[in-house]
C-alpha cells in the first residue's frame, strides 16, 4: 500500500502518525520543530489524506501497513510520536514489533477500548453529498447543523478537496465509517519493554487514572505526563510545552 508521507531533516528517525479525520498536515508544528534534530516522517495514515485506500480497516492492520511502509524505506530504530487514533496504531506497532521501535510517544490516548463519540461527525459528513456542493462555505453551513464548534468542523473539511471541478473526499468515508468500531478497540495484550511516554491534555479524560493499570501492564517503562491547560488537542493549544516534553524524551539516553 502507497503512503503518502513528506520527511524533514536528518538524524534518528522519528514517525509521526496523526489521529481520526486527520492528516500528516495536524502534526506540522511538531514536524517542523523536531526536524531541526532529527530525521521526521510525518505520514498521511491509510484511508486519510492522500495515502491509498482499502477495502477494510482495523488498528491491527494500520499498524501493519505503517510496519510495511518502515520496511519499505529500510526505517530501523524508530521513535513513533502517534496522537489520538495514531497513537492507537503506534502503540500496536510498538507491541507487535518491539524490534523496530526504539522509543515510543503516545498522546492523548490509552491502550483501552473506548465508547464512540464521533456519532454526529459521522452524520454531518454522510449527509453531506459533495459532488453536489457549490463552495466550502456550503459544506461548512450544512455541517453546522450537526457539529457546533467551528474549529472542528474546520478540521473535518480539509478533507474535502477539489478534482476536476467537482468537491471530494480524501479520506476514505465509507470504510472509517463502517469499520469505526474497530477503531476504538483495545491494544493487544503484551509487553513493549523500551522508553514510553503517554502526554495526556490536563482537561481531556482520553488518559484517565482507570486507564494507568492497562498502560504499565503492557507498557512498564512508561512515564505519564499532563500538560496544563490543554485539552485534547494538546500539541495545538500548548505547543511549546509539548515539543519541550518531547524533546526531552525523545535525546533521554
Amino acid at each position: 500500500m502507497q503512503l503518502n508521507f513528506k520527511r524533514f531533516g536528518e538524524g534518528p528517525p522519528v514517525v509521526l502518525l496523526h489521529g481520526l479525520f486527520g492528516s500528516l498536515e495536524n502534526l506540522g508544528v511538531l514536524s517542523r520543530n523536531l526536524s531541526q534534530y532529527f530525521s521526521v516522517y510525518a505520514l498521511d495514515l491509510p484511508e486519510h489524506g492522500r495515502s491509498a485506500h482499502s477495502d477494510h480497516t482495523s488498528i491491527g492492520k494500520l499498524s501493519q501497513q505503517v510496519k510495511a511502509w518502515c520496511d519499505a524505506q529500510q526505517l530501523s530504530d524508530v521513535a513513533l510520536v502517534g496522537h489520538s487514533l495514531g497513537g492507537k496504531v503506534s502503540m500496536e506497532l510498538a507491541l507487535s514489533s518491539p524490534a523496530l521501535v526504539s522509543r515510543l510517544a503516545v498522546l492523548d490516548i490509552a491502550p483501552v477500548k473506548y465508547s464512540g463519540h464521533h456519532t454526529e461527525i459521522f452524520k454531518g459528513l454522510l449527509a453531506l453529498q459533495p459532488a453536489e456542493l457549490k463552495s466550502r462555505s456550503e459544506a461548512e453551513h450544512q455541517l453546522s447543523e450537526y457539529v457546533d464548534e467551528a474549529a472542528v468542523r474546520s478540521f473535518l473539511l480539509k478533507n474535502l478537496e477539489k478534482r476536476g471541478g467537482a468537491y471530494g473526499w480524501r479520506m476514505n468515508l465509507p470504510v472509517l465509517h463502517r469499520d469505526y468500531h474497530h477503531l476504538l478497540e483495545s491494544n493487544r495484550q503484551a509487553r513493549y519493554p523500551g522508553p514510553t511516554l503517554f502526554l495526556g491534555g490536563a482537561r481531556s479524560g482520553y488518559i484517565a487514572e482507570q486507564y494507568h493499570s492497562e498502560i504499565f501492564s503492557r507498557f512498564p517503562q512508561a512515564d505519564i505526563e499532563f500538560v496544563d491547560d490543554a485539552g485534547h488537542w494538546l500539541h495545538a493549544e500548548q505547543p511549546e510545552r509539548v515539543l519541550s516534553i518531547l524533546y526531552g524524551f525523545l535525546n533521554k539516553q
